[in-house]
């Protein structure tokens, strides 16, 4: 299928505008072209600033919560391990509180280069740790758990549910990895393929990486790539949602198909005609079809609880 006509205006519009490619940057000036603008649209969601205690570092965290949730949805933003705050993602957490009617918490996790792998590891579990700990405090009673995050986020996402399963806790009912990084094998056709040369590029993921973990040999590892684990088995149920433009498009299938294949309950759905990037860019179609995606799914988990 054809790239949309809306996300191919939008990526004319950008290259109009003087969008620069990742690699030529560097990491504050990509900071500073990534940064989204705050939507206008609101959801209703009552927003709490809180400080997370996560290992050697604390962490700003913002938690969209509605009237009444069912649920905890801890969620990684992407960019790379390099780029991306809590701020440009606002949009998706309280879009996500309302639609999930789940609480919503957008973890600040440190980025590279200044703060390289494993930092943003190590922050993704221990604040999923520690709300899961503070969840009766926070919301007054306890709530399923749920991992998300896109791109790099949800790489973190997914190391962050390896942990738990490793480590003994805390319990996650549930993950949801929207177009993840979970492998740095360039070699996969997706990464290749000219049309896939958009919004993210295979040039981006060398750059990315090379500042996120410059030591090669150390990439092929689990709290790295998840798709190198030796047993995926164990993890909770997962949602997994990739584009057809996007280089991460394999390794994202690539990741379901593993899951599947050891026991897991995985959903998995490619969007065609979109591009990596999609979630909070709400003028792209292929982001209400994403949240209307991740409602349903949450549904099903909250509904199956309740059964």
């Amino acid at each position: 299928m054809p790239l949309d006509p809306i996300t191919q205006s939008f990526i004319e519009q950008a290259k109009a505008a003087g969008l620069q490619p990742f690699e030529s940057l560097t990491p504050a000036e990509a900071r500073a072209q990534f940064a989204l603008p705050p939507g206008d649209e609101t959801f209703g969601s009552e927003i709490r600033d809180i400080t997370i205690p996560a290992g050697d570092a604390e962490l700003e965290a913002k938690l969209y919560v509605p009237e009444d949730p069912q649920g905890v949805i801890v969620y990684f933003h992407g960019g790379g391990f390099v780029i991306g705050d809590i701020e440009s993602f606002a949009n998706v957490g309280d879009r996500l509180a309302a639609t999930c009617n789940c609480a919503v918490a957008l973890v600040e996790y440190r980025l590279a280069p200044e703060h390289p792998f494993p930092a943003a590891v190590d922050d993704a579990y221990f604040s999923t740790q520690w709300l899961a700990d503070n969840c009766e405090t926070l919301f007054g009673k306890d709530l399923p758990l749920i991992v998300a995050g896109d791109s790099a986020g949800g790489n973190l996402a997914a190391v962050t549910a390896l942990r738990a399963r490793d480590r003994n806790g805390p319990k996650i009912d549930m993950q949801i990895l929207i177009y993840p990084a979970t492998g740095t094998d360039f070699e996969l056709p997706s990464f290749k393929d000219p049309e896939n040369q958009l919004f993210l590029t295979l040039g981006s993921m060398h750059w990315f990486w090379d500042h996120y973990l410059p030591d090669r040999a150390k990439r092929n590892t689990p709290d790295a790539s998840p798709l190198s684990a030796p047993d995926l088995s164990g993890l909770p149920r997962t949602l997994i949602m990739t584009a057809q433009y996007d280089v991460l498009r394999d390794e994202g299938a690539q990741y379901a198909e593993r899951l599947k294949s050891e026991g897991n309950t995985v959903e998995f759905v490619c969007y065609d005609g979109q591009m990596h990037g999609f979630l909070p860019r709400f003028q792209l179609p292929g982001s209400a079809l994403a949240f209307r995606q991740i409602a349903d799914s949450v549904g099903d988990l909250l509904q199956s609880r309740k059964d």
